[in-house]
Formats: structure tokens, C-alpha cells, sequence
């Protein structure tokens, strides 16, 4: 079982910033943005699947896993937090949340459904953001020239996603979850959560008044699909989930440990489980 911390991150998000917080990229910006306008559902909603698939344990098993339900609870609790406030500033900024009502229409098809199926889908997310969290982590540059502030909440962030990026799936094999359901689920949940990524990035661009414009795409190809793009790097990590012997443990999590390690005046540890 994993030994999960919960931290209290130490930064001001009450403060405004600006349109094109990203060092002026238009593309970065908004992709951030949009990744940012998923998280308080997606958070919600994987605190929840993992809160509804405990009782599938048997008595013994449920304490074995108190602690790192609990951790992973607390985490995913304190990024929801984080990113509303940073979202509250985008909403200020006159950006729209389409993803938001889009994912709660569709997540009501889940009602009275398996347990399992809310869990398939979070370990599937879980693996997606941490794929995107070892990438941040290995490009830090990707966010050269933010602002200490934001660049400490994305990098923060994705040390945690690193960290717990096993506790959905671990638990996910408890509970007896099919290995047709997980592959399932990791497909659909590709689809969709590009889909309505690349659509709310596209509209962040088109508020902005930055969407045609030949630098932002310029700026889209080397973010996503240059030698080091977040999508054309990344084929193998998404790939290696279809393995039968796949395991989230298989990435690379040593960096999350050194920004962590070398950025504790960034946060206040709450609990350690």
C-alpha cells in the first residue's frame, strides 16, 4: 500500500493573473486552461468511484486499505480545491466551462451501474494524467517564464498524480474488476477525453481571439507533436496499459519525488497515511 500525503499547497490564487499566464503562449494557455476546467468534476468523481467500490472488499481488506483510500481521497480533494480557484479566475476572464455540463450529462448514464465501471474509467483517467504529469515533470520548460505561483500549482500538481497513479487500478483488481472492462474503458475514455479536451481548448482559443492565428498552431504542433510533444512521446505509455501484465508502477516516478522533495516550502504536509 502506497504511504499518500496530503499537502496543503502554499500559494495565492486570489490574486488575478493574466489572459496569457502561460510566458504569452496562446496554445499552452489554453490547453492548460481546459485541462484545469476538468478537474474539479473528474476529481469528484474519482473520489467517489473510490469511496463507492470499498464496500466490495471484504472487512479485512477494507482496513488494509483505509489509509491509502484516505490519502488518495484527501490529494484528489485538495486539487478540486486548487483548481476551482484557479478556474474562478478564468470565469472572470469571460471563459466558459463547456466540459463540465458535457461530462455531467454523460456520467448519469453510470447510475445504478457497477460500481467497478466509475472505478475502470478513474484508473484509465488516472493513467492519462499520469502520463501527462511524467511528461510535465520531464519538460519543465514547458512552463518556463510562468509565474512562480502557477508553475508551483501545475508541477505540484503532477507530482501528486505521479504519486497516487496506482490506487484506482490496485484497487480496481481488488474488487475483481474485468481485464475486458479495463481495456474497455481505457478506449472509450481516450476518445472522449480528447475529444473534449482539443474542444474546450478550441474554445478557450476562439474567446481569446487566438485560434487562427498561425502562431498558435505553430505553438499546438511542437506542444503536442514535436520530438518531445506531449501526444507523439507518450504512444508507448498509453499503449503499454492494454498489456494484460500492465502495471502503473512501470512509470518512471522518481522526478515527482524531486520536486516534491525540492519544493517542500511550497506546501504544508496535513497527513501522513
Amino acid at each position: 500500500m502506497s504511504q499518500l500525503v496530503i499537502r496543503r499547497l502554499l500559494i495565492d490564487l486570489e490574486t488575478p493573473f493574466e489572459r496569457q499566464w502561460c510566458a504569452g503562449n496562446a496554445f499552452r494557455t489554453a490547453f492548460f486552461n481546459a485541462l484545469s476546467m476538468s478537474f474539479p468534476f473528474g476529481e469528484q468523481f474519482f473520489i467517489d468511484a473510490v469511496r463507492g467500490a470499498v464496500p466490495m472488499l471484504s472487512e479485512d481488506a477494507q482496513q488494509q486499505w483505509q489509509a491509502e483510500v484516505r490519502g488518495f481521497i484527501g490529494q484528489e480533494a485538495t486539487h478540486r480545491r486548487i483548481h476551482a480557484l484557479f478556474n474562478s479566475q478564468l470565469s472572470r476572464q469571460g471563459l466558459e466551462d463547456h466540459w463540465t455540463p458535457r461530462v455531467t450529462r454523460r456520467m448519469k448514464l453510470l447510475e445504478d451501474q457497477d460500481p467497478r465501471h466509475a472505478l475502470a474509467i478513474t484508473a484509465a483517467t488516472e493513467h492519462f494524467t499520469a502520463i501527462f504529469a511524467d511528461w510535465l515533470l520531464r519538460h519543465p520548460q514547458t512552463l518556463q517564464g510562468v509565474e512562480p505561483r502557477l508553475r508551483t500549482m501545475w508541477m505540484w500538481h503532477a507530482a501528486e498524480e505521479s504519486e497516487h497513479k496506482c490506487t484506482a487500478f490496485d484497487l480496481y483488481r481488488a474488487v475483481g474488476g474485468s481485464e475486458k472492462w479495463r481495456r474497455r474503458w481505457m478506449r472509450r475514455v481516450t476518445t472522449l477525453f480528447l475529444s473534449d479536451l482539443l474542444r474546450q481548448t478550441v474554445s478557450n482559443l476562439r474567446h481569446e481571439k487566438q485560434l487562427w492565428k498561425r502562431s498558435t498552431w505553430r505553438d499546438a504542433w511542437q506542444t503536442l507533436m514535436g520530438r518531445d510533444g506531449l501526444l507523439r512521446s507518450n504512444v508507448g505509455a498509453w499503449r503499454a496499459y492494454f498489456r494484460p501484465e500492465f502495471h502503473p508502477s512501470e512509470q518512471e516516478s522518481t522526478l515527482a519525488q524531486q520536486w516534491l522533495d525540492a519544493n517542500h516550502g511550497s506546501y504544508t504536509p496535513v497527513g501522513a497515511n
